[in-house]
């Protein structure tokens, strides 16, 4: 299918779309700048303000805007259909982009007056808009990779919804057991309902598209969902029957199962590709497939921990810090330089006359940009974990300083691919 044809199935404008990109790399730089000036936070106790505002411009800012941007271009790809709503689009993006500084000022400062209760109404908003989208995008479209992103926007809300009350709560107590009891159910519902149903939803349609592969198994990945979503269904009866920890390791095998079926699935792409060369982006996407295991592995360990009576405060912030700085950083850093510069590429050549030459896709951004974006990325990874693990202030305001540089060569090689223009050349052929 060419370009041009996928844009007449789309209504879906780059208009909507860009400023997700433009602002999840906002975010990012912030989210780093905060990690930076707040880093003796990490030598202590996971629940703090500043921990909490850092989280959540991670979870919010980071991560769910560039998916929830993404989605609106890659839902009518997935379902062959036209986008529900372009103005529901819209209207998520503003709610979401004027929530979120207020939910994360008032976690900095722990002000859970309203300021948080407002800022979380409108992520609560917001993700309504986008849920009404996916479902009216979806319609009664039997595909397994919509099914995913329908289920995912789902514990979305879900998830936006509890943060809400979680809040609401610290000013009028309304919970049984009070809201740091219901962290855990917050968190998880946000990290296995959310971002990883999602992300498989998505990357098992991305990966065999960009690898151009010709493995393709509905009835794995049929596997993969209901291992995941039951798992997680399981991890909510276990919480709300306030179940021994030791039960926790059957859902904690269904994720793990499932990831590993969904390893199996992208090795069985990548070694079915017609593709030989497999370019860094799609690389990186890869390596966050296996890295989905690691924050499993940290999960058994904290439980082990707590059931041995020595629960060891730093897994904690080493599990909640390579998830969001990790994982979830890895599979964006790979995927936004595989679709942003088709957006951009789609929006300034989709038109141009038969005998313009334009440039490819990937050639809209900088390959040196990315390496080195890499490279800072995974040393300030491994600098902040270990800075964690040893409780050292010069090694997680280093590693810091190094994420602070992957958000910068971020932020220009998505402005670079977003500023792109035509030659003059392809200006007189369009």
């Amino acid at each position: 299918m060419t370009a041009d044809t996928k844009t007449k199935k789309s209504n879906t404008t780059y208009k909507v779309v860009l400023p997700f990109y433009l602002y999840a790399g906002l975010a990012f730089a912030t989210a780093t700048t905060l990690l930076f000036t707040s880093s003796d936070a990490l030598r202590s106790h996971f629940f703090q303000p500043k921990l909490l505002a850092i989280t959540h411009t991670m979870a919010l800012g980071w991560g769910t805007m560039i998916i929830l941007g993404a989605s609106y271009q890659l839902l009518p790809v997935l379902t062959q259909r036209r986008l529900y709503s372009v103005k529901l689009a819209g209207l998520s993006f503003v709610l979401a982009a004027l929530a979120i500084p207020l939910l994360v000022y008032a976690f900095y400062t722990f002000d859970l007056g309203w300021p948080a209760i407002t800022g979380g109404s409108g992520v609560v908003l917001a993700v309504s808009c986008y849920l009404i989208n996916v479902f009216g995008t979806v319609g009664k479209k039997e595909n397994i990779h919509a099914v995913f992103c329908a289920t995912a926007a789902g514990w979305l809300l879900l998830t936006t919804l509890t943060g809400l009350a979680l809040i609401i709560d610290f000013t009028s107590p309304f919970l049984p057991k009070g809201a740091l009891a219901y962290l855990p159910l917050h968190a998880h519902i946000g990290i296995a309902g959310w971002f990883l149903g999602l992300i498989v939803g998505v990357a098992s349609r991305l990966i065999p598209m960009f690898l151009i592969s010709k493995y393709t198994n509905e009835r794995l990945l049929q596997t993969i969902f209901w291992l995941l979503n039951g798992g997680l269904l399981l991890f909510l009866l276990l919480f709300f029957g306030e179940a021994e920890l030791a039960y926790y390791a059957f859902p904690i095998a269904c994720l793990a199962v499932a990831l590993a079926l969904f390893g199996y699935y992208c090795y069985r792409c990548y070694h079915l590709r017609l593709r030989r060369r497999t370019d860094a982006p799609v690389r990186i996407s890869l390596a966050s497939v296996v890295m989905m295991l690691a924050p499993l592995f940290l999960l058994a360990a904290i439980i082990t921990g707590s059931l041995a009576g020595s629960p060891d405060s730093r897994l904690v912030l080493v599990y909640g810090f390579f998830i969001f700085f990790g994982w979830i950083t890895a599979i964006i850093l790979g995927m936004t330089f595989k679709t942003l510069p088709f957006i951009v590429w789609n929006k300034t050549y989709h038109r141009r006359a038969a005998a313009a030459q334009p440039p490819n896709p990937k050639d809209l951004g900088s390959d040196q940009l990315f390496s080195v974006m890499i490279l800072s990325w995974l040393a300030g990874l491994l600098i902040v974990l270990a800075g964690i693990g040893c409780r050292s202030h010069l090694l997680l305001r280093s590693g810091s300083a190094f994420l602070i540089a992957t958000a910068f060569f971020y932020n220009l090689n998505i402005w670079k691919i977003i500023a792109h223009k035509p030659s003059d050349h392809e200006r007189h052929h369009q």
